[in-house]
């Protein structure tokens, strides 16, 4: 995995401004230090047992991963463990006092209004969460889930919630759309309508929101926001999995992106956003079990984009690219004579400037059709805005964030070359 230097990197040029750690790694939290990115950080799910029978060793943990950090890392939230109720049922009991431990230890330092203090859920333990009007929690749950929104509401936190619409349409055996999993636009008789509400749900996503604050609404609590903490879309699969693909995830991702940023709320709360983070920012191929597990990541474990993310209309961004700093080259392994094809035609109906690469000319050198196409490839590219289907080629380009001009032309980026 990259190095935190690296992640940070990545963020900053990428002008990602939140983010969510798994842990309190110090390494990364110094890395972090005045980005001014929002931090949420994590207790771990196997040191939740020790903080929440003990106010000591929460103080030590907050001295240890916040005191240590903060002003200089932006510490904004601490998610104590991950999905406890379902993945480590026997804290449960400690899960509240963990919260308000944490808690203690923050108002002690004076930092309670800059970090809330929240846990992860499942959605899974929403029950009967269509039509969402019905939705309750699993009541088995309630001595922890009352005392825990009781805590949320007097401390003016949110409840975190995981949302995976992929599971909930793989599940559903058929039942649920594809379309209407991925944000899809749909007829209106195609929506979902919750007969006791009439309130109509054209997504997934929404409707699991609204599930979470109807299953509150159950227990009196009416006014705890809902921030989802993982979201997300596999873009790889096992031969059992055959929805788990670059298409799928992309569409998702971009269509989550693009309903969130529109302030588009949902059908219960509509207009008010639901802030929400994309899982994840890298692959895990060293992650165990299926192949979609490896693969959630807008990025491989080397930066390099998974796929491309479109969330506007006139063209395309690379992974949350806002500064799209992205090219198109030649596939390496690419055959040489569709690379020569797919050259001419840049150099002819493509209308791209070639005379750089005639022989004697600043970008004749290296003189191969890698270096030549590649020139040309981007250069189209460039000049096609960075549209969709501007860098493919026949299958001989891909897009990268690696700038071709260090290893080919200079300036290839500006798309000429000094003379």
């Amino acid at each position: 995995m990259p190095s935190p230097t690296q992640v940070v990197a990545l963020l900053k040029a990428q002008n990602i401004r939140h983010v969510r750690l798994y842990d309190a790694d110090r390494a990364m939290l110094t890395a972090l230090a005045n980005t001014g990115i929002h931090v949420t950080i994590s207790v771990p799910n196997d040191q939740i047992l020790g903080i929440g029978q003990s106010n000591a060793t929460a103080a030590n943990w907050v001295s240890r991963n916040v005191i240590a950090h903060v002003p200089a890392t932006n510490i904004t939230a601490i998610a104590v463990g991950s999905e406890v109720l379902t993945t480590l049922p026997n804290a449960a009991p400690v899960l509240v006092s963990a919260l308000k431990f944490i808690y203690s230890a923050l108002v002690a330092a004076n930092l309670d209004a800059q970090i809330k203090v929240s846990t992860p859920h499942s959605s899974s333990i929403i029950l009967d969460s269509f039509p969402p009007s019905q939705a309750f929690f699993n009541r088995t749950w309630n001595p922890v889930m009352i005392p825990l929104l009781k805590f949320l509401q007097s401390t003016g936190s949110h409840l975190m919630l995981n949302a995976y619409p992929y599971y909930d349409y793989i599940q559903a055996n058929g039942v649920i759309p594809l379309d209407y999993a991925l944000f899809q636009p749909l007829q209106p008789n195609k929506e979902a309508v919750d007969a006791n509400t009439l309130l109509h749900y054209t997504n997934v996503f929404d409707a699991l929101v609204d599930a979470s604050y109807f299953a509150m609404s159950e227990l009196n609590f009416t006014n705890v926001p809902v921030v989802v903490t993982e979201t997300g879309w596999p873009s790889k699969g096992d031969s059992n999995e055959p929805d788990a693909t670059t298409d799928n995830a992309n569409t998702y991702n971009s269509n989550l992106i693009r309903h969130v940023l529109n302030n588009t709320g949902t059908p219960k709360h509509p207009g008010i956003a639901v802030s929400t983070f994309i899982y994840e920012l890298y692959n895990e191929d060293s992650r165990p079990g299926p192949v979609s597990e490896k693969n959630w990541g807008l990025f491989d474990e080397n930066g390099v984009p998974t796929y491309i993310l479109h969330l506007t209309s006139a063209g395309t961004v690379l992974a949350n690219d806002t500064a799209n700093q992205t090219f198109c080259v030649a596939k390496e392994g690419a055959d040489p004579k569709l690379l020569q094809a797919a050259l001419d035609w840049a150099c002819g109906p493509g209308r791209v400037d070639c005379s750089p690469m005639l022989q004697g000319k600043p970008c004749y050198e290296p003189d191969n059709v890698i270096a030549h196409a590649t020139f040309a490839f981007n250069s189209y590219y460039q000049r096609m805005a960075k549209s969709l289907g501007a860098c493919d080629f026949k299958g001989v380009a891909a897009i990268t964030t690696t700038d071709p001009s260090k290893q080919f032309c200079s300036l290839m980026w500006k798309m000429k070359c000094k003379e």
